[in-house]
């Protein structure tokens, strides 16, 4: 009889869902993608359900259910650290106890509430489920792993080895101590909404000078040679008030928090250079301190701050170990797939099967799909114009299309799960246009224009295009485009600041080109995702190049599309040229007009 383990992370953000059979992963999928709301922390109850659906059983048929963390062990921290600075956080603590009290101290009544059984859950530690996300799926038969993050329950970093069907962590940061909060408070001070807006700083980085650097770390933190720190709390709020960072924070850097959407200046970008440098140095330090102390070869990361791929690209540049193995749900997301196979492996004592070279998680492809005649009867049913292709033939149509300079919505197969679009749920453009890169930001994706989009790239082209000598399947890796295709700039263009190089071509491949000839890479290989392989090499030949520009199917502020209802509406809303779902190809310009969102979400009977 098969053992079915679900696993669940949720009421802080990015709740997710998890179901495990035997040691494998059978479906996994956040929240935000069935509620639309962004991030969403409410308990997963889409997500939940979807992933019952896709093992084919009931609630009732779970053995085991395993919660991300141990919200006991969380209250104990919330309530020394108030006590340790009282009366200031009265405030915060306030608005944070209705919600404590009400659901997130009874996790157990609240889980058999929702799926209407009686277990007991298993609690992992927050850590403990990171560290089990990276390394049990992980390739290697034994490693290092380091996990970084905000704060679980009182960790906010912790390494240690994985070996067989154990992790063991021998190291923890404690609160309020934190990386990712020290990112975080650097977020929110550059006027980007904390949780979201980290990846924007990451991006805006490289228009920037690290002037601060030496600032953050003489005047902010107390770090040591082995990547550990203490801050000056004395410069964030995050311990006692309702926002990250404090007067004294402000004045350090010259004036108060930018206003969110004002026009963003140089000093934004050199502050976010600054605190980009300083955590790479500090990612380096622990790495370096690891592999000297464990004395392993390979390594695995896991957490909030192992999202930050230039970081990650940084690690393995420096030879520091021999390969990186990163959880492709890194955040809070993960946790719930950590706490399912740990609950397998760690608490049940089940061995571990290692494919070399592959990992386990199965391209991460694993949320919902949605079968060609079924996509095609919801077409018809909404008179939506289309044409039908055979499997062969739709990617040499998308081909064309991208080639042509059209932005195509793609959707095939099942749902990625963690933060990035892998080619499942994505939006693909031509990674030669010099325009492109505007385009999108400004047209389709309405998000700020100096973001930078990232390259799908056929696996047995990536190592000729980029410096980068290994599979980066889930984009969690930085690399530069290599010195042969890149563009000589002009003095003119040499001489630009900020965000004047925005616009300067710097490769053959200019709009997956970051302003410093960096590009966040996705390697697709066929045997993980043949349909989007096939694509690209169909790209290929046309343009000569097996890359494409690949960003998330969604706009800002929302999540990626589940749907493809969610997919259709997006396309209607934005400037994209074409859809693609499955074999049915939708032209703009065949389309009727949108009816408004009241009329359409009764249409689809959402509401």
């Amino acid at each position: 009889m098969a053992v079915h383990i679900l696993g669940i992370s949720a009421f802080y953000h990015d709740s997710a869902a998890c179901l495990v059979r035997d040691g494998e992963i059978v479906a996994a999928a956040q929240e935000e993608r069935f509620t639309r709301r962004k991030h969403d922390a409410a308990f997963p109850s889409g997500a939940v359900e979807y992933c019952l659906r896709e093992a084919g059983i009931t609630a009732a048929q779970l053995d085991h259910v395993a919660f991300y963390d141990k919200p006991w062990l969380k209250f104990e921290r919330l309530l020394e650290t108030y006590l340790a600075y009282a009366p200031s956080g009265f405030s915060s603590w306030l608005k944070a106890m209705p919600l404590w009290l009400k659901e997130k101290l009874w996790m157990g009544d609240v889980v058999q509430d929702e799926l209407g059984i009686d277990r007991d859950l298993l609690y992992p530690e927050h850590h403990q489920s990171h560290a089990a996300s990276a390394f049990f799926p992980s390739p290697f038969e034994r490693a290092a792993v380091i996990t970084f993050d905000g704060v679980g329950e009182w960790a906010t970093a912790s390494w240690g080895v994985g070996a067989g069907n154990r992790v063991d962590l021998r190291y923890e940061m404690k609160f309020p101590h934190s990386l990712g909060l020290l990112y975080s408070a650097m977020t929110h001070y550059l006027g980007f909404r904390v949780n979201s807006g980290e990846y924007k700083v990451m991006g805006l980085a490289p228009y920037g000078e690290p002037k601060y650097a030496r600032l953050i770390m003489d005047e902010l933190m107390d770090v040591r040679e082995d990547g550990s720190f203490r801050l000056n709390m004395k410069h964030f709020n995050y311990t006692r008030g309702l926002t990250m960072t404090s007067e004294s924070f402000h004045q350090l850097f010259g004036g108060p928090p930018r206003t969110p959407e004002s026009p963003l200046t140089q000093r934004e970008m050199d502050l976010a250079r600054s605190i980009q440098d300083v955590t790479e140095e500090l990612m380096l330090r622990t790495a370096r301190h690891v592999r000297r102390e464990t004395g392993e070869r390979n390594l695995c990361l896991a957490g909030g701050v192992a999202l930050n791929c230039v970081g990650n690209g940084r690690i393995l540049r420096e030879g520091i170990f021999d390969d990186i193995w990163i959880q492709p749900a890194a955040g809070d997301a993960g946790g719930a797939l950590g706490a399912a196979l740990f609950a397998w492996h760690q608490v049940l004592g089940q061995p571990r099967t290692v494919h070399a070279g592959r990992d386990a998680q199965r391209g991460s492809f694993l949320g919902p799909a949605f079968q060609a005649d079924e996509i095609e009867a919801w077409l018809r049913e909404k008179s939506v114009p289309y044409r039908r292709y055979t499997g062969d033939e739709v990617a040499g149509v998308a081909a064309g299309l991208i080639a042509d300079g059209s932005v195509v919505g793609w959707f095939a197969g099942r749902m990625e799960f963690g933060p990035r679009a892998l080619g499942a749920r994505s939006i693909l453009g031509d990674a030669r246009s010099t325009r492109m890169q505007s385009v999108m930001n400004l047209k389709i994706k309405y998000r700020e224009s100096f973001r930078p989009f990232a390259p799908s790239c056929l696996r047995e082209d990536a190592a000729e295009l980029f410096e980068l000598d290994r599979e980066s399947p889930y984009m969690m890796l930085v690399a530069p485009v290599r010195e042969k295709y890149r563009t000589a700039a002009t003095d003119e263009e040499d001489g630009l600041f900020g965000i004047d190089k925005l616009n300067v071509p710097r490769s053959v491949v200019p709009a997956v080109t970051h302003v410093d000839y960096s590009a966040r890479i996705q390697t697709v290989d066929p045997r993980d995702h043949p349909r989007y392989h096939r694509l690209i090499e169909e790209v290929k030949k046309r343009t000569g190049y097996g890359v494409v520009i690949n960003t998330s199917f969604n706009v800002r502020g929302e999540p990626i599309v589940c749907t493809p209802e969610d997919a259709y509406r997006c396309f209607m809303r934005t400037g994209m040229d074409a859809l693609v779902m499955e074999d049915m190809v939708l032209l703009k310009s065949e389309q009727p007009p949108l009816a408004d969102d009241a009329d359409w979400r009764a249409q689809l009977e959402l509401d």
